[in-house]
């Protein structure tokens, strides 16, 4: 670093380019949708006369192959809690969080990164449990917002896992879920 640093210190310095020149949705819930479609997830939609863990277990059970354990993030309150076995990461057929919150422009996902990667990374299904009042039009609104109580590093997933690094051939749940759901509540 210090080599980089000496080659670099007569560089003038550059300007701060200034905030992103993205576009803000006059609808950023469908906009987040189309979005995080495009990028291969899911989304459904919660049934607001069930109790959320009612809901999200019925919806789980009827997934193919069905959901038989799950593995909780630790910020899953208790009423989001499925009534189904529960099991850890690697022996989970889903994973269930709760997202921080979501930007349209990108259509991602804004995660905790530290605590739950397990539960995001390791069973073939990631349920992400997203409050309709939490999608933000653009990323730095996002994180601007959550920013006080946000950590150094979050998680931000824009559907299932993809490679494409043997032979430029898409593979889908390769590096983490092969399915990616976002339930709209």
């Amino acid at each position: 670093m210090a080599r980089v640093a000496r080659a670099t210190a007569s560089r003038p310095g550059l300007p701060h380019p200034g905030a992103l020149a993205t576009p803000r949705s006059d609808n950023a819930v469908d906009a987040f949708v189309k979005r995080f479609t495009g990028s291969g997830g899911e989304v459904a939609r919660a049934d607001p006369e069930l109790p959320p863990g009612e809901w999200l277990a019925r919806f789980l059970r009827g997934l193919e192959p069905q959901v038989t354990g799950v593995a909780l993030a630790p910020d899953v309150p208790p009423e989001l809690r499925p009534r189904l076995q529960e099991a850890a990461g690697a022996h989970a057929s889903a994973g269930i969080s709760l997202a921080w919150g979501a930007a349209a422009d990108t259509g991602s996902l804004v995660l905790p990164s530290t605590g739950t990667r397990a539960v995001q990374l390791l069973p073939p299904v990631h349920v992400v449990w997203l409050p309709a009042g939490r999608v933000f039009a653009r990323l730095d609104d996002a994180l601007l917002e959550l920013g006080a109580g946000l950590p150094a590093a979050v998680g931000l997933h824009s559907g299932p896992s993809k490679s494409a690094d043997i032979g430029r051939t898409v593979v889908t749940g390769v590096h983490g879920p092969g399915r990616c759901i976002a339930v709209l509540s």
